[in-house]
């Protein structure tokens, strides 16, 4: 039931936000993919949960971790380059290498709202092709709220953000089989204080978590991974 919520949800955001400038072929192909595969699952470590790139499951060797080190140095560069985006550097569950790339909210949505304003559609215009030049890495998108307002309504806002920003990034040519986790998280795990406007502001982001796919592992494993 909550898989079928999501996929709706999918299915509607991508009804009612903007597109890429790309053939209708590359958008459909995007949406019907994503309506099956975008639900809750393996959660980010960085927020306070099982890491991610638990599904992995790889055995790393110190040759594979620096091969991936290496190549997610490139992807913290590129998505560096995004207008309006804050990007670290973080490691998976199976301590590889890891990006973590934040979209303030303030910036994303209106306060209360989930709909994506034209800048941000810019910045993640540009964003996308982060993704689409490596099909390989995995992502998580996870979404985020302050503590103004009950659970009842953070969850689902924080929800509807995450899976904003994932609907428009398939609409902008991204394959739907990239992203392994679209979650909301409320307001559960802040990264300043509640207390201020300031600290507030922060805590309503967006998170997109970039790591190693089992074929980029394999890559790297095999001496391929550039």
């Amino acid at each position: 039931m909550k898989s079928m919520k999501f996929a709706t949800i999918a299915l509607c955001g991508l009804l009612t936000l903007g597109s890429c400038n790309l053939s209708n072929a590359v958008k459909g192909g995007g949406i019907g993919t994503l309506a099956g595969t975008l639900a809750g699952g393996v959660i980010g470590k960085i927020a306070g949960n099982t890491a991610v790139g638990a599904a992995v499951g790889a055995a790393v060797g110190g040759t594979t971790g620096a091969l991936i080190g290496r190549h997610m140095d490139k992807v913290k560069a590129q998505a560096a380059a995004v207008e309006n985006a804050k990007v670290e550097e973080i490691t998976d569950n199976n301590g590889l290498q890891a990006v973590k790339v934040t979209f303030d909210s303030g910036i994303l949505f209106a306060t209360g709202k989930y709909d994506l304003n034209n800048a941000s559609k810019q910045s993640l215009s540009k964003f996308a092709r982060v993704l689409l030049s490596d099909p390989q890495l995995s992502v998580d998108i996870q979404g985020h709220t302050d503590s103004t307002g009950s659970d009842a309504i953070n969850n689902p806002l924080s929800q509807n953000r995450a899976q904003a920003v994932a609907s428009y990034l398939v609409s902008c040519g991204v394959p739907a089989s990239q992203f392994q986790n679209v979650t909301g998280f409320g307001s559960r795990y802040p990264v300043a204080s509640n207390a201020t406007a300031a600290g507030k502001q922060q805590n309503r982001r967006v998170d997109i978590i970039l790591y190693a796919s089992q074929a980029m592992i394999d890559a790297a494993n095999s001496g391929n991974l550039n």
